[in-house]
């Protein structure tokens, strides 16, 4: 089964209606059981980008308490692997956060990243290997990975 991890774009549009690309991270995460995963530095930087939204930073914090979105990242235990990543792609730049998803889906393979960030494209798992991803624009995931999104069940964790 593919495990689903999401960035700081799409938590964003989800949580802010007025976001261009809401509807298309609703339609995506509609076909996804919960939970998804994620990383400390991508919350932060969620909670950072809806800080002058009404509740904004407090939605994001709701999808940790409900398990909708989990943390099983250990940046501490990565630092080495992150540096390399970041030094590697020092010239996209790479962020923490982006550096933490992709340590991610190189720590489980079967991982998608649900991303709206464009360097994904650029990025490397493993050295040599494409970043699993589905973005806008995009018909299926970057990176065949066997068992597919979990299908969500009909009533959506994911309405807000």
């Amino acid at each position: 089964m593919t495990r689903v991890v999401i960035d700081t774009g799409p938590i964003v549009a989800l949580l802010n209606r007025r976001d261009r690309h809401h509807a298309w991270v609703r339609e995506v995460l509609d076909t996804v059981e919960p939970p998804v995963f994620t990383c400390e530095a991508v919350v932060s930087e969620a909670c950072f980008l809806l800080g002058r939204l009404s509740n904004g930073q407090d939605a994001v914090l709701e999808l940790l308490a409900s398990d909708v979105v989990k943390l099983d990242f250990r940046m501490l235990a990565e630092i080495d692997a992150l540096r390399g990543l970041m030094r590697a792609f020092a010239n996209v730049p790479m962020s923490l956060a982006d550096a933490c998803l992709v340590r991610m889906t190189e720590l489980e393979p079967r991982s998608v990243i649900v991303t709206l960030d464009s360097d994904f494209r650029v990025y490397r798992r493993n050295r040599r290997q494409v970043v699993p991803t589905i973005m806008p624009g995009r018909d299926s995931v970057d990176q065949d990975t066997s068992g597919g999104p979990r299908k969500a069940s009909p009533r959506s964790n994911w309405r807000r």
